[in-house]
């Protein structure tokens, strides 16, 4: 799956210079990952769908969201490739791993990434308060509820299978407001985005 094709089937409008930017990011993602393992994918082509595709199919619920978190990032997935299609979008990129946040770091700077602000350490010990926070395969939604629940009033995790069990498991004070079946372009899993907000 080619990046462009894959944007087109998501139906998105990209600013000037994303799907380039898009590919740099990658192409840092696959040299950084012959020395660092940030990723078990490392089929170029995979890479596209996986993590770039897989990110950007949630870019409409992201929609008015000025202030992102993304929690458990790693490599800077779902939150990079984000930050760099909405250039108003001020990201803050969570990830313990200091390796990973190495990695982020060096990304924000190649790509002069001005909206993208990169905390090393665990997300309970951020402060603020932010329009959202997202995650992608970060915990089960209790746990990422009692991790960033403090950070704000609407959650998203996506998913790979509907998660039927931790949905009969959200917190008290915490409702599910959507569930999403998201359409990865080239990938053969199903994928899920779950609205968590605060009641």
């Amino acid at each position: 799956m080619k990046l462009a094709a894959g944007i087109a089937a998501l139906d998105l409008s990209l600013p000037a210079g994303a799907e380039e930017r898009l590919m740099a990011y990658l192409a840092l993602l696959a040299k950084w990952n012959r020395t660092y393992n940030l990723t078990a994918i490392r089929d170029p082509e995979q890479m596209v769908t996986h993590h770039l595709l897989d990110s950007l199919a949630v870019l409409p619920h992201v929609d008015g969201v000025r202030k992102l978190v993304d929690v458990g990032s790693g490599a800077g997935l779902p939150g990079l490739p984000l930050a760099i299609c909405c250039p108003d979008l001020q990201l803050t990129s969570v990830e313990a791993n200091q390796k990973k946040a190495a990695f982020q770091q060096q990304v924000k700077i190649e790509l002069g990434l001005t909206n993208v602000s990169i905390h090393c350490g665990r997300v309970e010990a951020l402060a603020g308060y932010f329009d959202a926070v997202v995650s992608r395969a970060f915990a089960e939604l209790a746990v990422f509820v009692s991790h960033a629940g403090h950070l704000a009033r609407r959650l998203l995790a996506m998913k790979g299978n509907y998660p039927r069990d931790e949905l009969a498991h959200v917190p008290a004070g915490w409702r599910v407001a959507e569930t999403v079946k998201l359409a990865v372009p080239g990938l053969d899993a199903e994928r899920h985005l779950i609205v968590l907000e605060k009641t």
